[in-house]
């Protein structure tokens, strides 16, 4: 009988068949390759700094804007509910990590900044967060990089053409 338990999660490519096209190919090998980051960012940055990789994402939006962003901006940026965006939000403001303050003639909307006490965390984080990136893609050589943009930029070029 077989064990119900966790396990590890298969590689998309995983799933690829013989008879698939190449497109549903390249899709995979994209995809698992962007899974097999994330998932090294995300335990990296919880054993390192024991927060999470969607905190560290709302620190991030908030370090590149220094006059700060509502809970909407956060939310269109983030690419999640403003229900996800409050918990985060939340819980990074108990820690004096960032701040929330009501937006003059808009008593719904909070702007959200960075504490002088989260920038400094963040620039650790994101020192830290480079190297790990570094690591992970560091090993390809310049004309391997290149090539690899290029291709990636046709990719976004062509996706944004099927969108329109």
């Amino acid at each position: 009988m077989e064990s119900i338990g966790v396990q590890e999660p298969i590689d998309h490519e995983s799933r690829v068949e013989q008879g698939d096209h190449k497109a549903v190919r390249l899709w995979l090998r994209l995809l698992t390759c962007t899974n097999l980051i994330e998932r090294h960012l995300r335990g990296q940055l919880r054993s390192e700094f024991d927060i999470t990789l969607p905190r560290f994402d709302l620190m991030a939006q908030l370090a590149r804007e220094s006059e700060g962003l509502t809970m909407g901006d956060l939310s269109q940026r983030m690419m999640v509910s403003g229900g996800n965006v409050s918990g985060i939000a939340a819980q990074l403001e108990s820690e004096g990590l960032i701040s929330r303050e009501p937006v003059q003639g808009n008593r719904r909307a909070f702007c959200v900044t960075l504490t002088r006490a989260g920038q400094a965390r963040f620039a650790e984080m994101a020192e830290a967060h480079e190297a790990w990136v570094a690591e992970c893609l560091g090993g390809l050589s310049d004309s391997e990089y290149d090539h690899i943009m290029r291709a990636l930029r046709q990719i976004k070029l062509r996706v944004g053409e099927v969108e329109r």
